[in-house]
């Protein structure tokens, strides 16, 4: 019988919310701005989930360091300015947190977006009560694929490994959470590829799927 799940560890974005039309204007802005074509939300989505940094340089190809700089500093400046503009939760995502609070699961949030963003499109789409704690980009010297903001949190809440689980639409999730010794939840509505979530133990295809896995068994 699987151990019941304790903590569950949440990806951000497109796990949680769906921010990939904010984030394509963030991207478009900078673009703009260096004379660039704008990118359709299918091709960024294909810059999501390394950071902020690694999106921009993807999206500007062949551009020096002092331009990434300037273009980083332009998009995070105009994704904070508009973080949830059309941002939205995924379908069943409050009521599914609602029955995971009220069965005392713990809950928190590992994304590969700046802490600091992370805690106001939580607050903003009023999320932000259902987490224990949050960690960002910025938070730890090493981020998602490495296990150390995985491992972090179960050191924090006092939790076993396999009594854990991570739950994201990436290989960045699957790869922290198979690294850490958790349970690991590829999410298939999400920006990451199907054959990214092929490491993980499950994969759903909503998000009120996630009440029906064996680790969440009594």
């Amino acid at each position: 019988m699987p151990h019941r799940t304790d903590l569950i560890i949440f990806d951000l974005d497109g796990t949680l919310i769906d921010s990939l039309a904010d984030l394509t204007d963030a991207t478009n802005h900078m673009l703009t701005i260096f004379n660039r074509p704008a990118l359709a939300e299918q091709e960024v989505r294909l810059l999501v989930g390394q950071g902020a940094r690694r999106l921009v340089e993807r999206a500007l190809p062949g551009a020096g360091e002092a331009e990434i700089e300037r273009a980083l500093l332009l998009f995070i400046d105009y994704n904070h300015r508009n973080i949830a503009v059309r941002t939205v939760l995924y379908p069943g995502v409050r009521e599914t947190l609602d029955l995971l609070r009220a069965c005392g699961t713990r809950m928190a949030v590992v994304s590969n977006k700046n802490v600091a963003l992370c805690r106001e499109v939580l607050t903003i789409l009023a999320v932000d009560g259902y987490f224990d704690a949050v960690l960002g980009a910025d938070s730890l010297p090493q981020r998602k694929p490495s296990p150390e903001p995985v491992l972090k949190l179960l050191a924090d809440f006092g939790v076993d490994a396999n009594r854990a689980a991570m739950v994201g639409d990436s290989i960045n999730d699957i790869a922290a959470g198979n690294g850490a010794g958790v349970t690991t939840v590829g999410c298939t509505w999400g920006y990451g590829a199907a054959e990214e979530l092929a490491g993980a133990d499950f994969r759903i295809t909503n998000f009120p799927e996630l009440l029906n896995l064996p680790m969440l068994a009594g």
